[in-house]
């Protein structure tokens, strides 16, 4: 079967079930699908997105699993959020990939000007982003979970300053941590403002979990939260061992770090291979064509990471990396 919006045919199954959310509709924080608890005590604000995308359900999964054990922050604060909540209402598990958003990438909206833009078409993911953005700039330290499109190792996305990898790499799950400085299309949220500012104490991580539907992506979401949580203080520092003593041991980490991004040109692109994600080419090798261009592995070894199936034209086909020391 092929997503109608996307025109992508399905390739993995959908093993996990997104939770009703419509619970946490009102929020308790003056934006719906957002809840903010405040311990009293004197701490950095703490906040875990998901859903930013409507097709990846494994943070839902978290936290509505969080949010159902009633935790409380013991410094600062602590907030979850559910964010694109209208792209993740029309998710149908017979075309998965049709509800990634409702008219336009929401983890592309983050630049500066973007969202004050007069001239800029206002879609549910603009306007979504304009009631966030306040409470989002009151955030300290954030985690925004999504998942991949293929079945391939977890990674943090560390962003482009070294505090960022500090982060990735204290939070321990998943063990590979990935620098890199984002998409030509547009920023991300966890590079919004201050979390990418080297000279700012403010950061954060965003983690890819794994394959969309698979079932490990929501047990590799929850690991990575409990890391997030201890890491930042917001919890005790063996908050949730009970759980933790029955999963993988904290695995070494690895670190990566993006060269570049390959930005789809025209509207050929076609990959020399059916890529997964972190194969190790030798330089020279032949990635893919766009057009009449010939995308050629730049240094060796170059590492893929999250290889895309939308090959569309301003799109990132695929990230070019190289292992580096921690």
């Amino acid at each position: 079967m092929t997503s109608s919006a996307t025109g992508l045919p399905n390739i993995y199954s959908v093993e996990l079930t997104p939770p009703d959310i419509s619970a946490y509709a009102k929020g308790n924080s003056g934006v719906p699908y957002v809840w903010t608890f405040d311990s009293g005590n004197a701490g950095p604000h703490v906040a875990i997105t998901a859903i930013v995308h409507g097709n990846e359900p494994c943070g839902a999964i978290a936290l509505d699993w969080l949010l159902q054990m009633g935790l409380r922050p013991r410094q600062g604060k602590l907030s979850f959020a559910f964010v694109n909540f209208a792209a993740y209402a029309a998710f149908d598990p017979e075309v998965p990939d049709a509800t990634r958003w409702v008219e336009e990438d929401f983890n592309r909206l983050w630049g500066d000007g973007v969202l004050d833009d007069p001239d800029r078409r206002v879609t549910p993911e603009v306007e979504r982003a304009r009631e966030l953005r306040p409470w989002l700039s009151g955030v300290d330290l954030l985690l925004d979970i999504h998942s991949m499109q293929h079945k391939t190792d977890p990674l943090i996305i560390a962003g482009p300053a070294a505090k960022g990898r500090t982060l990735g790499g204290a939070i321990g799950w998943p063990g590979i941590v990935v620098t890199d400085k984002g998409h030509a299309e547009g920023q991300r949220m966890r590079d919004f403002k201050d979390f990418a500012d080297p000279a700012s104490e403010k950061n954060a991580a965003l983690v890819e979990c794994g394959q969309h539907w698979e079932a490990e992506a929501a047990e590799v979401a929850k690991d990575c939260a409990i890391g997030f949580l201890r890491v930042s203080g917001a919890v005790d520092p063996d908050f949730s061992e009970d759980r933790m003593e029955g999963r993988p041991p904290r695995p070494d980490t690895t670190y990566y770090e993006v060269m570049g991004p390959v930005t789809i040109e025209t509207d050929d692109f076609r990959f020399a291979q059916d890529w997964r994600g972190f194969e190790h080419l030798p330089e020279g090798s032949v990635i893919g064509h766009d057009g009449d261009r010939t995308i050629l592995a730049p240094h060796n070894p170059t590492v893929l990471i999250m290889p895309s199936r939308r090959l569309w034209r301003g799109k990132t086909a695929v990230r070019l990396a190289c292992p580096v020391a921690p």
